[in-house]
């Protein structure tokens, strides 16, 4: 057979397409991203081609589009490091397959990840799914080294960061338990590809989730204040014997512990000393085991929250009153006339994390109400409110005076019940918690009176 040769003509006549990014150009790695190719050329169809390839990455028909346009509408994704993200368009007429308009301006795509650290020598830290390896010095080139290894994991070129630093942006995955993830990373001056800089501190991929989560639990109330000394306990009744501590948004990767053994538990206690703002923030912990790279399921997140960092202090009420009957309804009021987003009520001693509720502004004051509906024994004790910013969530305000709840009429709900209490005269009312009480103890000795000591007829 004769082989036959096509060619693709652009013709530049038909005008060129745009091309854009839905929501930015800029994607976090492994991220997706939407490519809008658009033209007033009317198209039929239009074309997305990805640098370095010949064929067409996709085609697609033309929809209508604002402003008497047409577009079509490419997902793009999942975006890596490693590879080139710069494309270009083409449109063209169903009638005439062969010849494409003009390419579109080249659109890059820049994929980010990871936190960025400055240091003498290359620092790598990581944010799922690629790792960060940069550094002051200047270096052309990175490269990542898997511990156990002998060979280079990856070796990739400089990129521009912020703040006159090099980087590179390693794509790491997919990561599984049953291997070893801990990594260094080096750089080198092209001039000098054979002298590397000293290793990066190493780094250690955590595999949560598969095995049964810890509980992470604080020796102090969850709301603390600077000066007191921070104490975070990781549990579980898996054998474990290695624990890691994170923090969210944290640069720093968990920190691990060997194994204390407490009434049949293991677990580890973390000690994070005085108390300062940085402390603020969200701790999850995970269990593991020495001989094995994977780690268990997070616990249930841990909110560490700061008082006495805003400077206002709100008042807390209630209503209708501190001393309540079982059953009744109740509302603690807290209120500032300083900006609040967000009010926290925290009962003493609770193990419960703070009630949270948003702030709405009423007569010139900026308040939250908690009700406790119907109010039981459990509700007694002694509360407290505070007030933060939507900006710095785990900071908080000075806390309110303390709000003292007073549950009443327990015993005399349980005599109604059981008709078992000695019988008490209304001659010693200094007896009674409340009138509440006087008025339901005169109702029980009528009752008990009507029923054994009238004549019956």
């Amino acid at each position: 057979m004769t082989p036959t040769l096509t060619a693709l003509l652009c013709l530049g006549s038909q005008g060129k397409p745009s091309l854009s990014a839905l929501p930015s150009p800029v994607v976090t790695s492994g991220g997706n991203v939407t490519l809008q190719c658009a033209s007033r050329m009317g198209f039929h169809r239009f074309i997305l081609m990805k640098e370095g390839e010949r064929q067409p990455s996709w085609t697609l028909d033309s929809q209508p589009a604002p402003h008497g346009r047409t577009q079509a509408l490419f997902p793009v994704g999942p975006v890596t490091p490693s590879l080139s993200w710069t494309f270009r368009c083409y449109g063209y007429y169903s009638n005439t397959p062969q010849v494409w308009s003009d390419p579109s301006d080249p659109l890059e795509l820049l994929p980010t990840c990871g936190h960025h650290s400055a240091a003498p020598t290359p620092v790598l830290t990581w944010g799922p799914p690629c790792l960060s390896c940069a550094s002051r010095m200047g270096f052309h080139r990175f490269i990542l080294m898997k511990e156990g290894e002998r060979q280079p994991s990856w070796t990739l070129d400089s990129q521009p960061a912020p703040h006159g630093r090099t980087q590179a942006l390693f794509p790491v995955g997919p990561v599984t338990p049953s291997l070893s993830w801990t990594f260094r990373c080096y750089g080198y001056y092209s001039n000098t590809p054979q002298v590397w800089s000293d290793p990066s501190d190493p780094l250690e991929l955590l595999v949560s989730g598969v095995s049964g989560k810890p509980s992470l639990l604080t020796q102090q109330d969850t709301v603390v204040t600077s000066g007191q000394r921070l104490t975070l306990q990781c549990r579980s009744d898996v054998g474990y014997n290695k624990f890691a501590l994170s923090k969210e948004g944290a640069p720093d990767l968990p920190q691990r512990l060997s194994r204390q053994t407490q009434s049949g538990l293991s677990g580890a206690t973390f000690y994070l000393g005085l108390v300062r703002p940085s402390h603020g923030g969200r701790y999850k912990c995970y269990g593991g085991h020495n001989l094995s790279s994977e780690w268990s399921a997070p616990s249930d997140p841990l909110d560490i929250l700061l008082a006495g960092q805003l400077s206002y202090t709100p008042s807390l009420s209630v209503l209708p009153g501190p001393t309540v009957a079982p059953g009744e309804n109740v509302t603690l009021l807290c209120q500032s006339r300083s900006s609040v987003d967000t009010f926290l009520l925290s009962k003493e001693g609770a193990a419960d994390p703070p009630l949270r509720l948003r702030s709405q502004y009423r007569a010139g004051q900026h308040q939250a109400e908690f009700p406790m509906s119907p109010v039981t024994s459990a509700h007694g004790g002694s509360y407290r409110c505070y007030g933060s910013a939507s900006t710095s969530p785990y900071l908080l305000s000075q806390p309110s005076d303390p709000l003292e709840l007073l549950v009443s009429g327990e015993g005399t709900q349980r005599e109604k019940a059981h008709n078992t209490s000695p019988v008490r005269t209304a001659s010693h009312p200094t007896h009674f918690k409340s009138i509440t009480e006087f008025i339901m103890f005169t109702f029980i000795n009528c009752y008990y009176i009507m029923n054994n000591f009238m004549p019956k007829y």
